[in-house]
């Protein structure tokens, strides 16, 4: 027989995790719009130090030549930077206890649902491989494509998480009757999944796009570097509104046939103002010059969009309505 606090207790360790998964990837959104990738051109060290220094003089007169024989050339200290990039690594860090106390915990289902707990361990090892996948990073010296292949391990680990969790609870979803709910919503519900992900892949390539012209154009100021992004940049903007009238229609529809105090409902208006905020990011980001400080917003509106929508097709799934024909 399932404990019941036991398995609470996993559950909130599993919600815990996800929120700092997310925390991690606003946090890495910061480092590279900041800039601050380099902040720590070494690892796990920062700096050949465990808590790196907050000023030049701590570091060893000739440190330039050090590096530069390491492969960085031009390493020039920063605190603003390296604590960014150290501050970014505690929370990687953190996370890896919080996994661990995940994945200890869902042993519970070992006896009565044995996916949940080998989900949950491959996640553990997955945030490991990701921490092993950050010191590549590093040692590319910011390489466009490892980065682009650190964040995709992100977003599998969340998907690991979220399924994990609510798989966990299938038998909560499974009573709850959605028969009033039109036949093709969970097919509209797939779709959306499939152009979100479509959504953030363009999005990467802008991104990548975004980070040589930076390069190319490191004297010209952040609002004329608009001039030569690539076509797909205006795909990208033209299908959010495809995305935003889409999902509209999803939480409408859930809206009018489900208990408002539905987790379905609320999740729906969640997905609604994320989807919105996204969109006014991405607008601030094209009409107000690049500023900074939006790109990792609109980075995790992005990423809490696909999350909430998978939650929201597993838990259709395990709805009375598709249960015994999907789980």
């Amino acid at each position: 027989m399932m404990n019941d606090a036991a398995a609470l207790r996993f559950r909130h360790l599993g919600m815990l995790t996800i929120c700092a998964v997310y925390l991690v990837i606003l946090a890495g959104g910061i480092v590279r719009a900041s800039g601050a990738g380099m902040g720590c051109p070494d690892w796990p060290t920062c700096f050949g130090q465990w808590i790196p220094p907050i000023s030049e003089a701590q570091l060893p007169a000739n440190y330039h030549e050090i590096y530069a024989q390491r492969g960085y050339e031009n390493t020039q200290f920063n605190p603003i930077k390296t604590w960014t990039e150290y501050t970014n690594r505690l929370i990687g860090v953190t996370i890896g206890f919080l996994i661990f106390l995940t994945a200890w915990s869902s042993r519970i289902y070992l006896k009565i649902d044995k996916p949940v707990f080998y989900l949950a361990v491959t996640a553990f090892f997955l945030v490991g491989f990701q921490g092993w996948l950050g010191s590549t990073v590093v040692s590319s010296n910011l390489n466009p494509l490892k980065i682009t292949i650190h964040m995709i391990v992100a977003l599998i680990i969340v998907a690991l998480l979220i399924y994990t969790i609510t798989r966990s609870q299938r038998e909560n979803f499974a009573a709850i009757d959605l028969s009033l709910l039109p036949e093709k919503l969970p097919k509209v519900l797939s779709i959306v999944l499939i152009m979100t992900l479509i959504q953030i892949t363009m999005g990467t390539q802008v991104r990548e796009a975004v980070d040589f012209i930076s390069h190319d154009l490191v004297s010209v100021e952040r609002q004329f570097w608009r001039d030569d992004f690539p076509i797909i940049f205006y795909v990208h903007r033209s299908f959010s509104s495809l995305i935003l009238f889409t999902n509209a229609w999803l939480v409408w529809r859930l809206w009018q046939n489900i208990a408002k105090n539905h987790p379905l409902v609320k999740a729906g208006f969640l997905l609604f103002g994320l989807i919105v905020t996204a969109i006014l990011a991405g607008v601030s980001l094209d009409r107000l010059g690049m500023p900074p400080i939006v790109q990792p917003i609109h980075l995790l509106m992005a990423n809490l969009i696909l999350g909430t929508q998978f939650f929201m097709w597993l838990a259709l799934r395990y709805s009375v309505k598709n249960y015994h024909k999907t789980a």
